[in-house]
């Protein structure tokens, strides 16, 4: 069995591939998670949650 593992996506991104990468992980659709993290950035401190996902979660 093989073990799923988090990844920034290459294929679905806009920015740095963050939130395509989060919903490949959760089989959700990115837009989704991209909806969630703007309303994060604009509620609180989700741009630096971003940039700090941006350089812990690996490029595939």
């Amino acid at each position: 069995m093989e073990t799923k593992r988090l990844y920034r996506s290459d294929t679905d991104k806009m920015l740095l591939g963050v939130c395509g990468g989060i919903g490949e992980y959760l089989n959700v659709d990115s837009t989704v998670i991209r909806l969630l993290w703007a309303i994060l950035v604009c509620t609180g401190p989700g741009l630096l949650a971003y940039l700090a996902a941006a350089i812990i979660i690996p490029r595939r």
